[in-house]
């Protein structure tokens, strides 16, 4: 099954990249400002773009090391069973976050298009926990020509 992979080295302490990962108002900081229902294991999240957007199951929380979601509804439907996963591990002054969207069931154009917009949500964590502004939806930068 096809997968998204990216890594990004972040100058944070592990607990404030955590924070920024399980937390509604670190996750509205970087990804979309319309975030509620973070927490523990088990907690629903609901991420919204324009009114609409996905649902995920947290399935895992490993504290400093591990966040993990589980796509349940929402949509857009092709993202319906994945999983997205950040794995920390501080190195060298920085944090790297190693970034997973698991479970495609097959590689398409919409796969390529959420690829590059991690990668931009990605770059807007990074802003947030280096200069303390991210550039979360609706401020998130484009990548199409319409």
């Amino acid at each position: 099954m096809p997968s998204i992979h990216h890594e990004v080295g972040v100058r944070a302490s592990v607990s404030d990249v955590y924070a920024a990962l399980t937390t509604d108002e670190g996750l509205a900081a970087w990804w979309t400002t319309d975030t509620t229902g973070s927490g523990a294991a088990g907690s629903t999240i609901r991420f919204r773009f324009h009114g609409q957007g996905p649902d995920f199951l947290v399935t895992e929380l490993i504290p400093g090391e591990l966040v993990r979601w589980q796509c349940f509804g929402g949509g857009p439907e092709a993202w319906i069973g994945t999983e997205v996963s950040f794995r920390l591990r501080p190195s060298e002054g920085q944090v790297s976050v190693r970034f997973r969207h698991s479970g495609w069931a097959e590689e398409t154009d919409f796969l390529a298009h959420c690829s590059t917009k991690w990668a931009v949500f990605l770059l807007s964590l990074k802003d947030l926990l280096e200069t303390g502004t991210g550039r979360p939806f609706p401020r998130d930068m484009s990548i199409n020509h319409s």
